[in-house]
């Protein structure tokens, strides 16, 4: 069985290719059944004729980039050895899914920075709320400078703001969403939240499912975790922003487009929304700055919530352990 694995360029060098390379090699070769293993960089792979080479005869490839021209009828029936095809994101994006089907292609994800990108949704929400660099900026840099202060500390620079009893609404439950309730749970936050599909399950328990107006209209804090789909795009409007309450703070770790900007926009300015922390924003990556980055009162980061070294391990860990799940029954 030959088996390749596409490993992109990860931003800011926090893992190297040759670490990866070394990874996937280690965890791959413990898995009964694999003659050649490939490991390409995400460059090698973009190069047309060195792609045909290395997906010739290929049973199974990690880190596909699923999109609409992906796992394609013409794209199965050049490779028909092909019965394995992972994306390291967490959704799947589009492909032919009825040409996977017929020429039984098994389509995985890969979940693996659900408690990552969780933790910086809450940390969005909590620079929010206290501002922590800006306050001891001004302590370390400014307040010393201001002789009738001295001997007494100063007030805080920015509102200061509890989160426990307020309710925070998660719209999208998947694995992100419900790390995301435990660790507002965890500052005695109500937690509200709607999904496409209802959860059942005793780890679902402390949180009140409801629909979507609902959650909108009863959130002192909105946090958006679903998928971008055609059901979900420009979901957060001017229509369903006049239903939240005045005042509601919004954080996006999920798809820029899921917000139609403008409104946003018009609701931060006029203080409808007191805040959002947005690590994604519409049309990126940005070739320059858009309107929302004029917003005082937007937070924005650049889509980097996933963007740790555990989380990098951990997608190794996952994909191989998906792989070896569905190599020992085949």
């Amino acid at each position: 069985m030959k088996v390749v694995v596409c490993v992109e360029k990860i931003r800011g060098d926090i893992v190297s290719f040759e670490e990866l390379k070394n990874l996937w090699e280690e965890k791959l070769s413990d898995i009964a059944g694999i003659d050649e293993i490939c490991i390409v960089s995400e460059a090698e792979i973009k190069d047309v004729a060195l792609q045909e080479a290395v997906y010739e005869n290929a049973d199974a490839i990690l880190g596909m980039k699923l999109k609409d021209e992906s796992l394609s009828e013409e794209f199965l029936t050049k490779y028909p050895k092909l019965k394995y095809a992972a994306t390291f994101n967490h959704g799947f994006g589009n492909y032919d899914r009825e040409a996977v089907n017929r020429h039984g292609v098994t389509v995985t994800n890969t979940i693996y920075g659900d408690v990552t990108v969780a933790q910086f949704a809450m940390a969005l929400l909590l620079n929010i709320c206290h501002d922590i660099t800006a306050n001891s900026n001004y302590y370390k840099k400014e307040h010393f400078d201001r002789t009738e202060e001295l001997g007494r500390n100063p007030a805080p620079i920015t509102p200061q703001m509890e989160l426990y009893g307020k309710s925070l609404g998660i719209i999208g439950l998947g694995s992100i969403g419900l790390w995301m309730a435990r660790m507002a749970a965890g500052f005695g936050m109500r937690v509200i939240a709607n999904s496409r599909h209802p959860k059942e399950g005793k780890e679902y328990e402390f949180i009140e499912q409801m629909s979507m107006e609902e959650v909108i209209r009863n959130s002192d804090v909105i946090s958006i975790h679903c998928p971008l789909t055609e059901a979900t795009r420009g979901m957060i409007n001017k229509r369903t922003i006049s239903w939240m309450k005045d005042g509601v703070i919004l954080i996006n770790t999920a798809r820029g487009d899921i917000i139609v900007e403008e409104d946003l926009i018009e609701a931060l300015n006029s203080g409808k929304i007191l805040a959002a922390g947005l690590d994604v924003v519409s049309g990126e990556p940005l070739k320059e700055k858009t309107e929302i980055f004029n917003c005082k009162n937007a937070y924005i980061t650049p889509h980097m919530a996933w963007l740790t070294k555990e989380a990098v391990y951990r997608q190794v860990d996952v994909a191989v352990e998906n792989f070896r799940r569905w190599i020992i029954p085949y």
